[in-house]
């Protein structure tokens, strides 16, 4: 996430159910950090999606040990048997990223699942610890946790302190009624005319505000509206008010799997880099620098890409849209100026 504001934004797009749940359990947590209730899988196997409540399709994925890539890690995380995962989905999570499950208790989430199987390559034991977006960051850097898994963009401000192992695009999205023909097509022309909901003070706004300006000058009008939460951003969506919706493209997919079965079904009309035109902004597993963690964890990444399960585990949490070819280590990041 190259800002808490762009955080803030994709939690709006969670629903106020999971957030009342989610919120709940989160407040329980002591000094905003916890370590999150989890699941047993089977010997070699990584069930993904579970206790979603319809975020993801439950799936289990085999996934074995690979003991060159386990090799690859730090004496200290090999002996110790554990992966320590940092994810920063209090207090209210952020679905389908990181949320509480049915069960009220579990954290569930594409993010930790991920974690898990990149765990299970290395042979390690996931141990998953829920905190504040603040604490995950403390939590790297003291130790306590030896990779965030959490929605972070690699950015050259952050590589001051940390490395990375990209695994997903950073991507934003239009959301529109399924029944609309509007497409956006990565060309900012194709917005002449429309009305945009954005969420104020995000990393899209400051985007789709720069469209509006380059349109203008062409003698185009493009029109954007705020409304004070996401459920007001739907009804606007369902009622003809606006176009579209432009928020980060895991929420956009969260909604389409949720409204699939509703009267007013929406869609992903298009998605666009959250870095912007002249970068593929990267989400990154985040390690402290020169922890020697970002290597195995690209090398375990490139496995699951590899072997299958990357792709189904993206399909799983309906982002398959966000796949990336290829893990790097440390990859250009999020300019500084602009970190």
């Amino acid at each position: 996430m190259p800002t808490h504001l762009s955080r803030r934004g994709l939690i709006r797009g969670i629903t106020a159910a999971t957030a009342v749940a989610t919120l709940a359990t989160g407040l329980a947590a002591c000094g905003g950090d916890s370590e999150a209730a989890t699941t047993t899988d089977a010997a070699g196997t990584v069930t993904v999606g579970r206790l979603s409540n319809g975020a993801a399709k439950e799936t289990t994925l085999k996934v074995q040990e690979v003991k060159s890539i386990r090799a690859e890690l730090p004496a200290s995380v090999r002996k110790s048997g554990k992966l320590v995962i940092g994810v920063g989905g209090l207090p209210a999570g952020s679905a389908p990223l990181d949320f509480i499950g049915t069960d009220q208790k579990t954290l569930t989430g594409s993010e930790p699942d991920f974690g898990r199987l990149v765990a299970a390559v290395l042979g390690l034991e996931p141990v998953v610890k829920n905190s504040t977006w603040e604490n995950l960051f403390v939590g790297v850097d003291s130790g306590k946790v030896d990779v965030a898994f959490s929605n972070v963009t690699d950015t050259e401000e952050r590589k001051k302190k940390y490395e990375f192992a990209s695994y997903r695009k950073d991507n934003l999205a239009f959301e529109v009624l399924k029944k609309s023909t509007w497409n956006f097509d990565g060309d900012y022309e194709n917005l002449a005319g429309r009305t945009v909901s954005v969420s104020a003070g995000t990393n899209q706004e400051k985007i789709l505000l720069e469209w509006k300006s380059r349109l203008a000058k062409e003698g185009k009008k493009l029109t954007v509206k705020y409304f004070p939460d996401q459920n007001a951003v739907n009804l606007a969506l369902s009622s003809g008010k606006i176009d579209a919706y432009l928020g980060p493209n895991p929420a956009v997919a969260y909604r389409a799997r949720q409204t699939a079965n509703t009267p007013d079904p929406t869609r992903n009309a298009g998605t666009f880099s959250g870095a912007g035109e002249t970068l593929q902004g990267l989400i990154a597993a985040t390690a402290k620098k020169d922890s020697g963690l970002a290597k195995p964890l690209a090398d375990a990444v490139n496995h699951l890409i590899e072997h299958g399960q990357y792709a189904k585990w993206l399909a799983a949490y309906n982002l398959s849209n966000e796949a990336v070819a290829k893990s790097e280590v440390n990859p250009p990041g999020l300019p500084l100026t602009n970190s």
